[in-house]
């Protein structure tokens, strides 16, 4: 009878332990997620993303992916800022909404300026395009390349959704956008 009691209080010792030992690698591995999905500049992300109703969670992947949340990072192209806006990018949106600001390109380090203008074009995209994944790659790779593709028979069959995308860049950046913002979902906004 000792040796069943003893038995059973080993098996509980062992059976809490491992609760506990699992509970502390899920929260070091949570931590270490959130440490690595932050939620910088969250006045400004809300604020773009009301303004021009713009998931928060796919403004977040496209920073992670554009900048990691450096937001006087360079393109080895010229794109500046948290969503490595192109110059000529950048005076279009700028001249084509005649607004009342006038930036420099290099106001694309400013996390409030380049926010609002890459939301901006994320949105522009998200009218032209009527899915994410072909939006994302105007984004990255151009709306012309992006018209081209679609009425490619070897990289659209609908003329909406890319099953091809030519530039492998492009085709990397997508992805790793969508499982970025998935993150971004799951941690934050679901």
């Amino acid at each position: 009878m000792k040796k069943q009691i003893t038995a059973a209080v080993i098996l509980v010792i062992v059976f809490f332990g491992m609760i506990g030992i699992a509970y502390g690698l899920k929260h070091v591995n949570h931590e270490y997620t959130y440490t690595d999905y932050p939620l910088k500049y969250e006045k400004e992300v809300n604020a773009a993303a009301k303004k021009y109703k713009v998931d928060k969670a796919l403004i977040y992947g496209v920073i992670k992916t554009e900048s990691n949340f450096e937001p006087d990072a360079q393109s080895g192209v010229g794109a500046l800022g948290l969503m490595q806006l192109m110059p000529d990018t950048f005076t279009w949106l700028q001249t084509y909404y005649r607004e009342e600001n006038n930036y420099s390109f290099e106001d694309l380090a400013n996390p409030a300026v380049c926010i609002d203008y890459g939301v901006q074009l994320l949105s522009i995209f998200s009218q032209m395009y009527e899915v994410e994944d072909t939006m994302l790659c105007a984004y990255n790779g151009g709306p012309g390349n992006v018209d081209k593709w679609l009425s490619d028979p070897a990289c659209s069959d609908d003329g909406k959704h890319l099953k091809v995308v030519p530039f492998p860049e492009t085709d990397n950046y997508r992805k790793l956008v969508a499982q970025n913002k998935s993150i971004y979902k799951k941690l934050y906004f679901s």
